[in-house]
């Protein structure tokens, strides 16, 4: 990628945000419609997962692929087509007949979705190449997932109460086509050195795994854990093949040698339990606002505001501590939040008070807006910049990863514990046990934060570096590694 100057980079930081926005956006806004789509189209619990689950078990699925391709084939390119698919695909769920209609109409705006987060941070990350710019970049970034979450349940709740749920839909086609004229314009096209090669039987597996598992937790419930047993099974041996598999590729879909990076792992690992609570977290308070309070869609939406307001005022705060002073402070900062809020609703049935869900709400977002920063910028740096894409794809995936199992497992111990015929009166105690597992994801946050941040998790990190750039200079001279 040419150099740019100051007044393009930012430009370039501005249009990659934009995907962000879109993307977070659809997430943010369907919570808030959920209620209504669920007596419109005659859901289940199950089928609510479903919605989310389906956009996001694909997105999963396919980010190391799009990452790795628009090393491969140009990330200008890529983005562009990602643009599309996700414009298309969200005029196709605005149209959808039925619920199963909708799954499926999710699941190609997720293809779309998969161009572009992980595309867009390898394009910032090749853009802004000196460390403190690029982690203040990277607040920028996450302080957009920030605006998501305040503007998606505002907007989602006035298109649901004054148009209907199918027009949450529409506000990704005018910020997808703005994004699309602007990259074609000014957004500079860039790819690795060397091209990786696909790896079909990697990428298999990784869906085999993430679908089998997701299908599993979701189902339980419903059909019983001997129905979903043999999808445990295939997701099990989708893992054991990946790990047997990948390092054997000379070009692995998953090159597992990020992992030795204590780092990198922990990123990951923080990433999956991050999102999980937020996944958890945004599906037991939008369904216990509307279905239980009974507020309308504008009203719940209103209350994620003590959550959005933090999270986005955190995010370049965080930037700017990972820059300056690692990324130790931050995950610290937001395992800690996390964790005590999460600890409110489960220990103190925190919902059920005004003050304390606000309270809640407000903790939740500052944890969530210090731990977007450390995680991303732990996964690209000190990587090559030749495969930047995957690293951000690994990152970005873990993160999708986390959300899908966040709505699956919360979703699945609510399903577990509520009665249909007195649903208000048992919802609080059916998601005391899900609330639980989101302190445990904060303390994993916390307890890893501290691990992986220190003076042997940096020696780490810089060992793997070293290996992974020996590695790709012997490549680039055709030395077989």
């Amino acid at each position: 990628m040419p150099e740019l100057s100051h007044r393009r980079r930012q430009l370039v930081l501005a249009i990659c945000c934009m995907s962000l926005l879109i993307v977070s956006l659809d997430v943010t806004i369907l919570n808030v419609a959920l209620p209504a789509m669920q007596t419109d189209l005659h859901a289940s619990t199950s089928g609510l997962q479903w919605t989310i689950d389906a956009y996001t078990l694909v997105l999963a699925s396919l980010l190391m692929l799009a990452g790795s391709t628009a090393d491969r084939i140009g990330r200008k390119r890529v983005f562009i087509a990602g643009l599309v698919v996700f414009s298309l695909g969200s005029l196709l769920c605005s149209l959808a007949p039925d619920l199963d209609a909708l799954i499926w109409f999710r699941m190609i705006q997720a293809v779309g979705g998969s161009m572009l987060n992980p595309v867009a941070m390898s394009i910032i990350t090749n853009t802004f190449t000196e460390p403190r710019e690029r982690a203040r970049a990277i607040g920028v970034w996450g302080a957009v997932v920030g605006i998501s979450m305040a503007a998606g349940p505002l907007i989602g709740g006035l298109l649901v109460d004054s148009v209907g749920w199918r027009s949450i839909f529409w506000i990704n086609l005018p910020v997808g086509l703005a994004a699309l004229l602007l990259t074609l314009k000014f957004i500079p096209e860039s790819r690795a050195p060397k091209a990786r090669r696909a790896d079909p039987v990697g990428q298999l597996m990784v869906i085999a795994l993430f679908g089998s598992l997701t299908y599993a937790i979701i189902e339980a419930p419903d059909s019983g854990f001997t129905s979903v047993l043999p999808f445990a099974i295939l997701a099990l041996a989708a893992l054991a093949g990946l790990l047997w598999y990948e390092p054997r590729r000379d070009e692995p879909l998953i090159d597992l040698r990020f992992f030795r990076s204590a780092p990198f792992s922990g990123a990951t690992v923080i990433a999956i339990s991050a999102f999980s609570a937020l996944g958890g977290f945004l599906f037991l308070s939008t369904l216990y606002l509307q279905n239980v309070v009974g507020l309308d869609a504008l009203h719940a939406g209103l209350w994620m505001l003590p959550m959005a307001v933090p999270t986005f005022l955190c995010a370049p705060i965080s930037g700017r501590l990972v820059g300056s002073r690692g990324p130790r402070i931050s995950l610290l900062i937001a395992g800690t939040a996390m964790t005590a809020s999460a600890v409110l609703f489960a220990g103190f049935e925190a919902e059920t008070s005004t003050v304390s869900r606000f309270i809640g709400y407000a903790l939740f977002g500052i944890g969530f807006g210090f731990v977007n920063a450390p995680i991303t910028n732990t996964a690209v740096s000190g990587m090559p910049r030749a495969q930047a894409g995957v690293a951000a794809a690994v990152a970005s995936t873990s993160r999708q990863l986390g959300q899908t199992l966040g709505v699956a497992v919360v979703g699945a111990v609510l399903a577990s514990g509520v009665v249909a015929s007195s649903y208000k009166e048992t919802f609080v105690s059916a998601a005391r046990p899900g609330w639980w597992i989101l302190v445990a994801c904060g303390l994993a946050v916390l307890v890893l934060g501290a691990v992986t941040s220190g003076a042997w998790a940096r020696r780490t990190a810089e060992r793997t570096a070293e290996k992974l750039s020996s590695v790709e200079v012997r490549e680039a001279a055709g030395i077989n590694a």
